[in-house]
Protein backbone atom coordinates (compact mmCIF):
# COMPACT_ATOMS: atom_id res chain seq x y z
CA UNK A 1 0.00 0.00 0.00
CA UNK A 2 1.30 3.39 -0.69
CA UNK A 3 2.43 5.35 2.17
CA UNK A 4 0.63 8.49 3.74
CA UNK A 5 1.10 10.58 6.60
CA UNK A 6 4.67 8.88 7.06
CA UNK A 7 7.37 11.56 6.91
CA UNK A 8 11.29 12.12 7.21
CA UNK A 9 11.98 15.71 8.04
CA UNK A 10 15.86 16.92 8.70
CA UNK A 11 15.27 19.16 11.56
CA UNK A 12 18.22 21.91 13.08
CA UNK A 13 17.63 21.84 16.90
CA UNK A 14 19.32 22.82 20.18
CA UNK A 15 22.03 20.17 21.29
CA UNK A 16 21.65 21.30 25.27
CA UNK A 17 24.51 19.19 25.98
CA UNK A 18 26.86 20.73 23.47
CA UNK A 19 25.11 24.34 23.39
CA UNK A 20 24.93 24.19 19.40
CA UNK A 21 22.91 23.50 16.66
CA UNK A 22 22.97 20.47 14.81
CA UNK A 23 20.50 18.54 12.51
CA UNK A 24 18.99 15.37 13.09
CA UNK A 25 16.56 13.05 10.83
CA UNK A 26 13.35 11.86 12.51
CA UNK A 27 10.64 9.46 11.58
CA UNK A 28 7.35 11.62 11.66
CA UNK A 29 3.97 9.69 11.98
CA UNK A 30 0.80 12.18 11.40
CA UNK A 31 -1.42 9.39 10.69
CA UNK A 32 -4.32 8.39 13.71
CA UNK A 33 -2.67 4.87 13.70
CA UNK A 34 1.01 3.54 15.51
CA UNK A 35 3.69 2.71 12.88
CA UNK A 36 4.59 -0.76 14.55
CA UNK A 37 7.87 -1.89 14.63
CA UNK A 38 9.55 0.85 11.92
CA UNK A 39 13.16 -0.40 10.38
CA UNK A 40 15.27 2.56 9.41
CA UNK A 41 18.45 2.19 6.82
CA UNK A 42 20.58 4.75 5.71
CA UNK A 43 23.39 6.32 4.18
CA UNK A 44 25.31 8.89 2.32
CA UNK A 45 26.22 8.67 -1.30
CA UNK A 46 26.97 10.41 -4.49
CA UNK A 47 29.04 9.50 -7.97
CA UNK A 48 32.44 9.44 -5.33
CA UNK A 49 31.52 8.43 -2.12
CA UNK A 50 29.09 6.50 0.00
CA UNK A 51 29.01 6.29 4.07
CA UNK A 52 28.70 3.06 6.01
CA UNK A 53 24.73 2.24 6.13
CA UNK A 54 23.33 3.07 9.05
CA UNK A 55 20.17 0.52 10.23
CA UNK A 56 17.73 1.89 12.84
CA UNK A 57 14.69 0.28 14.63
CA UNK A 58 11.54 1.56 16.55
CA UNK A 59 9.66 -0.37 18.22
CA UNK A 60 6.28 1.83 18.18
CA UNK A 61 5.66 5.13 16.95
CA UNK A 62 2.24 6.34 18.48
CA UNK A 63 0.13 8.20 15.95
CA UNK A 64 0.84 12.12 15.89
CA UNK A 65 4.14 11.45 17.09
CA UNK A 66 7.75 11.60 15.58
CA UNK A 67 11.05 9.86 16.41
CA UNK A 68 14.67 10.79 16.33
CA UNK A 69 16.66 8.86 14.03
CA UNK A 70 19.78 10.08 13.67
CA UNK A 71 22.87 12.76 13.96
CA UNK A 72 23.39 14.33 10.76
CA UNK A 73 27.35 15.08 10.21
CA UNK A 74 28.02 18.68 8.33
CA UNK A 75 30.29 16.58 6.11
CA UNK A 76 27.26 14.22 4.96
CA UNK A 77 25.16 17.16 3.99
CA UNK A 78 26.83 17.25 0.95
CA UNK A 79 25.91 13.96 -0.26
CA UNK A 80 22.50 12.41 -1.38
CA UNK A 81 20.89 10.67 1.65
CA UNK A 82 18.54 7.94 1.82
CA UNK A 83 16.30 6.31 4.09
CA UNK A 84 14.71 3.53 3.35
CA UNK A 85 11.68 3.31 5.73
CA UNK A 86 9.51 -0.13 6.45
CA UNK A 87 6.53 -0.29 9.18
CA UNK A 88 3.78 -1.97 9.74
CA UNK A 89 0.30 -0.56 10.43
CA UNK A 90 -2.75 -1.94 10.86
CA UNK A 91 -1.13 -5.15 10.29
CA UNK A 92 0.50 -4.29 6.71
CA UNK A 93 3.60 -3.81 5.85
CA UNK A 94 4.40 -0.42 4.22
CA UNK A 95 7.74 0.44 3.09
CA UNK A 96 9.04 3.70 1.68
CA UNK A 97 12.29 5.43 0.31
CA UNK A 98 12.91 8.74 1.71
CA UNK A 99 15.87 10.96 -0.56
CA UNK A 100 17.09 14.71 0.43
CA UNK A 101 18.89 15.39 -2.07
CA UNK A 102 22.58 16.99 -1.65
CA UNK A 103 23.05 20.43 -0.61
CA UNK A 104 19.34 20.95 0.02
CA UNK A 105 19.66 20.49 3.57
CA UNK A 106 20.33 24.24 5.04
CA UNK A 107 18.88 26.48 7.28
CA UNK A 108 17.26 28.84 4.98
CA UNK A 109 15.04 26.05 3.64
CA UNK A 110 13.05 25.52 7.10
CA UNK A 111 9.58 25.30 6.48
CA UNK A 112 6.63 24.52 8.83
CA UNK A 113 6.31 20.29 8.92
CA UNK A 114 3.55 17.99 10.24
CA UNK A 115 3.69 17.20 14.34
CA UNK A 116 7.20 18.43 15.21
CA UNK A 117 6.92 21.99 16.48
CA UNK A 118 10.55 23.23 15.05
CA UNK A 119 10.61 23.98 11.09
CA UNK A 120 12.73 21.47 9.16
CA UNK A 121 13.13 19.91 5.94
CA UNK A 122 10.88 17.22 4.22
CA UNK A 123 12.43 14.52 2.44
CA UNK A 124 11.41 14.13 -0.98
Amino acid sequence: PEVEEVYLAAVYVLNEQFESYEWNAYLINASSEALEMALIVSRGFDKKKETSTMRHKIEVLPAKNFAKIEFLQEDVLKLNNEFKVTFFQNNKMYEKTFVFKANSIRENARVEIPVIPEKGILAK
